[in-house]
């Protein structure tokens, strides 16, 4: 006897007897495959023993001709589906962090830039100022430093002309003479000069002339007499020299 292929249960895979695909799939099943079987089945060659097994084969044995159509579900393992509906469409990448950041990043970077260009020129400007300030400041204290020995230097100018008296009457001699010269030589480390000289070119700028008179002697006008000679300290002058000119006939 051969046995006839059963149809598959409805209730089981949801499938209708007749060739009807499985429609009621539950949308949380993997996708199935559906095979229909249409072989014909041929007649039975074998005789039955008995009656009552030629009745049971003759109950069960499908009428000659006529096809059965048996649906096989099965499952497919590792294929790719058949989905149905409308075609999924990917949304376009989200932007990465690094990406998003960039732009603030980089004006976050202009700006520290621009700080530190306003800051350099700040500390420029500053340093140049300060350099003034310590130049003028050093300037200031040396024409302060140089006006207080000035001050002390020209206090002491009348000493210094006694003793120029005393040298040309001869009275500047001995011990005294000493102590004269030890004071001349102190006055000059400070940078104190004496200057005005007979035959010296006259200097409206160092001289003051308190007599005038020709002399053919002369070229140019020049200092015949020294009244009371001049000093100077440094560039500067403390006292002019008291002279008398004589001028070229």
């Amino acid at each position: 006897m051969t046995d006839k292929p059963r149809a598959s249960d409805p209730g089981s895979t949801g499938s209708a007897p007749g060739g009807s695909a499985g429609t009621g799939k539950d949308a949380g099943d993997e996708p199935r495959v559906v095979i229909r079987d249409k072989r014909k089945l041929g007649k039975v060659t074998e005789q039955p023993a008995n009656d009552a097994s030629a009745a049971d084969a003759a109950a069960d044995a499908p009428a000659e001709g006529l096809v059965e159509e048996a649906e096989v579900v099965v499952d497919e393992i590792g294929g790719e589906a058949e989905v149905s509906g409308p075609p999924v469409v990917d949304s376009p990448a989200e932007p990465s962090g690094e990406t998003g950041k960039a732009a603030p990043l980089g004006a976050e970077l202009q700006a520290l830039r621009g700080d530190l260009e306003e800051r350099t020129r700040d500390l420029q400007r500053v340093s140049a100022e300060y350099a003034n300030y310590r130049k003028r400041v050093d300037r200031d204290r040396s024409l302060v430093q140089e006006q207080a020995t000035g001050t002390v230097l020209t206090a002491l100018l009348p000493i210094l002309d006694d003793l120029d008296r005393a040298r040309e009457h001869g009275d500047l001699v001995g011990p005294f003479g000493s102590v004269a010269d030890q004071l001349t030589a102190a006055l000059g480390k400070f940078g104190l000069t004496a200057f005005g000289e007979q035959g010296d070119p006259f200097d409206p700028t160092r001289h003051e002339a308190v007599a005038h008179q020709t002399s053919a002697d002369v070229t140019e006008p020049t200092c015949v007499q020294v009244m009371r000679r001049g000093y100077q300290l440094g560039e500067r002058l403390l006292r002019p020299a008291l002279v008398a000119v004589a001028d070229p006939e």
